[in-house]
């Protein structure tokens, strides 16, 4: 193999995630044989230095409630921020249904911590799609996420889609809404995915969901 002395990491398409692998403890890093010779992006492109700056949970001790995606999207790693598909209502819906006070963009993610919510996810590996996550992906995963939002005990965990909590509770299916069960010793609700690719839901419908789960964090 040739000297890596000699190459940069540039990140030429968009669609290599092949190109990564997820370490747990220092996130994304490349593969070492998907090394490309040396040469400035293009326009519209990142560098893949940028996109190991990625890191899927908003997370801090004290939160009212934590927003719980099933898996990093390869849009994600891109952007470098969740939720920064343009076609995805996460943003809109959290200032319309009265989280925030201003429509954040998925580059300052990090204001959401000002409103007490955070964000992370259920299993740590990206895809493109989120139903390429299967089942016993799930319950691997279980371990681990428990730790994580016992660690940092927010008031209220909200799933957003029910595959997630199906999957880790081994459970056919649930309501939208409160749980009646509670999660890592959380109060558990299971929200509308606001991904573009949810069509079953509305802005509106997605709207009363989310406005149902802030008020009742007001009560």
């Amino acid at each position: 193999m040739p000297s890596l002395k000699r190459y940069r990491l540039y990140q030429p398409r968009i669609d290599t995630l092949e190109d990564w692998h997820w370490t747990g403890k220092n996130g994304l890093e490349p593969n070492r044989e998907a090394i490309l010779p040396e040469r400035l992006p293009e326009k519209g492109e990142q560098s893949r230095s940028d996109m190991t700056k990625y890191e899927p949970d908003i997370l801090a001790g004290g939160l009212k409630a934590v927003f719980c995606g099933i898996n990093p999207a390869t849009s994600a790693l891109i952007a470098g921020a969740n939720f920064s598909n343009p076609s995805n209502r996460f943003w809109s819906v959290l200032h319309l249904s009265g989280f925030t006070d201003v429509r954040l963009k998925s580059q300052e993610e990090h204001r959401l911590l000002d409103y007490k919510c955070g964000i992370t996810v259920v299993v740590r590996r990206p895809t493109r799609r989120a139903d390429e996550v299967s089942r016993e992906e799930f319950r691997r995963a279980r371990p681990d996420f428990e730790r994580r939002i016992r660690h940092y005990a927010p008031r209220a965990l909200a799933f957003l889609g029910k595959r997630g909590f199906l999957g880790m509770t081994n459970t056919a299916d649930v309501a939208w809404g409160r749980q009646p069960i509670r999660f890592a010793d959380t109060e558990t609700w299971v929200l509308p995915n606001p991904s573009g690719l949810n069509r079953s839901f509305t802005l509106a419908a997605l709207v009363s969901a989310y406005s149902e789960f802030r008020v009742a964090l007001e009560m």
